[in-house]
């Protein structure tokens, strides 16, 4: 039970739902009220259903496309530094310059927000550590999710509480913030890489 327990506590850390809530809301902050909570979930189970693939066979995935972990969180880091530029410099549309009322389907909000390249690698390393153990890791991947979803369902009550005006100060806050991860996300893979490669 520990070992669900801390390894659920992880992958929460990682899917950071209080940090992704502003990017929900922004994202959604022109898709009809009533919708909302609909896209959201629809959003979160394809988060989930990507993150249990890459729990059972997401090593078994890159080594058939030959790609490296490092090569993912490289990819993962750019993707998130686009996306908060525009946050910080925000246009009509949104973060994802959709046209009016249109949904998001699949990017940002399942991936890379929820199914990030973090919890991907974070996932492939439970699996290839004890890979006797992969109902505990299901259980936790599950736990992890059902709390974070729990989190991001309520992204409508932050909103009413912010505002408007205070939603935009807390995205380009959380823009900066997400500079920084995205920076940080690029050059632990670009680090990975040259020892793999050095060594």
């Amino acid at each position: 039970m520990l070992d669900v327990l801390s390894a659920a506590t992880m992958l929460f850390l990682i899917m950071d739902p209080l940090g992704n809530l502003p990017i929900y809301m922004s994202v959604l902050k022109s898709i009809d009220p009533k919708r909302r909570l609909w896209v959201i979930f629809r959003e979160l189970t394809i988060a989930l259903v990507i993150l249990f693939v890459f729990l059972f066979s997401g090593q078994g995935l890159l080594d058939f496309l030959q790609i490296e972990q490092e090569t993912v969180s490289i990819a993962g880091g750019i993707i998130l530094f686009l996306i908060a530029i525009k946050m910080i410099f925000p246009k009509p549309g949104g973060v994802m310059n959709l046209p009016e009322g249109e949904e998001p389907l699949i990017v940002p909000l399942a991936v890379p927000m929820i199914a990030g390249p973090s919890t991907m690698a974070a996932l492939i390393l439970l699996a290839n550590q004890q890979p006797d153990k992969m109902i505990h890791w299901s259980a936790a991947l599950l736990l992890a999710w059902a709390v974070s979803a729990l989190i991001l369902l309520m992204s409508g009550t932050f909103h009413r509480l912010l505002s408007d005006k205070g939603l935009r100060a807390v995205e380009r806050l959380m823009g900066m913030i997400l500079v920084m991860i995205a920076i940080q996300m690029f050059l632990n893979g670009i680090s990975s890489y040259v020892s793999h490669f050095a060594s």
